[in-house]
């Protein structure tokens, strides 16, 4: 009788132990490779046949490939060299506050610029081409208006991690300036100018004396 309330008690131990092995998820694989055409990638399935400088990394699926505050990652780093994020906003918007939440939310980093003066409105046409806020730039590819899809699939192609991989960041909206402060004059010699220098103004002409 107690012989088999001892193989009773195993089997239990046993099957506990398989089910608890099945429902567990194991941790997955992140793998850092480069395509063919020198692109960037961290992917939790293994790289493709042709692909280049395969590093295997250790994460889980739906963890963060570094810790806060720990090394950058390899990939981010090569994406931020090759194509930085800058975000266009103006205070009070709506969808520049989402459009910097997904950012931060996805870890990447990025220059913001808040659009609150003739100055950097005519930088903002002559950046993305319109008046559009938000806008973002990421390397030479421009983003219009917000649109979660849309940024994250530039984010994608351009080689940052994949939203999950990277720890959140907290950046905020850029304060405003102080008041009657204004940019310095980019146009201003910063030379005294002679007389016959460049730009100078013109000398009255004077009759030698005879």
């Amino acid at each position: 009788m107690i012989f088999r309330r001892m193989v009773r008690i195993l089997l239990a131990v046993a099957s506990i132990a398989a089910i608890a092995s099945v429902c567990t998820p194991a941790a997955a694989q992140l793998y850092r490779w480069t395509d063919k055409s020198g692109r960037t990638h961290v992917t939790d399935t293994p790289p493709p046949a042709d692909a280049k400088n395969v590093k295997a990394l250790s994460g889980t699926g739906g963890g963060s490939a570094t810790a806060p505050g720990g090394p950058e990652p390899f990939a981010l780093t090569a994406a931020r060299k090759s194509n930085p994020v800058t975000l266009y906003s103006t205070r009070g918007c709506e969808a520049c506050d989402e459009a910097r939440k997904l950012l931060n939310e996805r870890g990447v980093p990025f220059r913001e610029i808040s659009v609150n003066s003739e100055q950097e409105l005519e930088e903002l046409k002559k950046a993305v081409g319109s008046n559009s806020v938000p806008s973002m730039i990421v390397g030479s590819f421009v983003q219009k208006g917000f649109e979660p899809n849309a940024y994250n699939r530039a984010l994608d192609a351009a080689g940052y991690p994949k939203a999950g991989l990277l720890p959140p960041r907290s950046q905020a909206e850029p304060a405003p300036a102080a008041p009657g402060e204004a940019p310095a004059a980019a146009d201003e010699p910063t030379e005294r100018l002679g007389p016959y220098a460049p730009g100078a103004p013109r000398q009255p002409r004077t009759t030698p004396k005879k």
